[in-house]
């Protein structure tokens, strides 16, 4: 039996490898947009707390970020799923059920994912903030406008224009971690390639594949971000 050739490992029909390697990378993307979003609620309470909170929380965000950036992310991936399992489990066992139970692979890759990228976007917000010019902050108390009102219409903008860069790499960061998750058993890009290759035993092209998809998300999404970055600096003189 003749193995596939590159277009048959890449189309659609019923020989081909086309609809699992797109469900992989939906996969993939999904886990990264998933992640991301943790980061940011994460990185946006954690720049608060460096910034404007007080010793205990400036203690906490600082811990936070220094424990986080210092550990494996693999290792991350490996504590929430397997210590979400176990707090599933003693859950399950106290309302009478028997044996193990695993925590979502999904759950736990995207939680871990954004733990991980929540210290970094932490200090992207940070340093974002510190960016801002005081003189814009003071003109808009100058001009009357609540604390509200000014983190909506001037402290939230300006920040942002100053963070997306930092957020772009983030996300590239993020897409790439998002490979990880496969340990938890999610079939995302990385693992169906696994998969693929074990089963027709062309390794190179079922990698050279999936580095070519990786390749175009992130190049789609960083042109997206670069987009938005240019959009957000509307109006900026630059030097």
């Amino acid at each position: 039996m003749n193995s596939p050739g590159f277009f048959d490992i890449i189309s659609f029909g019923p020989d081909g490898w086309g609809h699992a390697l797109a469900a992989g990378a939906w996969m993939t993307i999904l886990i990264a947009l998933a992640g991301f979003a943790i980061g940011s609620v994460i990185g946006t309470f954690g720049a608060w707390a460096k910034i404007s909170g007080g010793p205990i929380p400036r203690v906490i965000a600082d811990a936070y970020t220094t424990i986080l950036r210092g550990i494996p992310d693999l290792l991350v991936i490996y504590l929430f799923y397997f210590g979400g399992s176990a707090v599933v489990t003693a859950v399950g066992q106290f309302f009478g059920a028997e044996g193990f139970v695993s925590f979502p692979g999904f759950v736990a890759g995207a939680l871990a994912v954004g733990v991980t990228s929540g210290a970094q976007q932490t200090e992207v917000f940070r340093g974002a903030f510190r960016a801002v010019h005081p003189g814009e902050l003071e003109a808009a108390t100058a001009c009357g406008m609540g604390r509200v009102l000014k983190f909506r219409r001037i402290t939230a903008p300006l920040t942002l224009r100053h963070a997306l860069p930092g957020l772009g790499n983030v996300w590239q960061v993020v897409l790439k971690e998002s490979a990880l998750v496969s340990v938890t058993g999610v079939v995302e890009l990385l693992r169906q390639a696994q998969i693929g290759a074990g089963s027709t035993s062309l390794p190179f092209d079922f990698y050279f594949i999936a580095a070519m998809i990786y390749l175009a998300i992130s190049t789609v999404s960083g042109a997206l971000l670069n987009a938005s970055e240019r959009r957000f600096s509307r109006g900026v003189r630059r030097g």
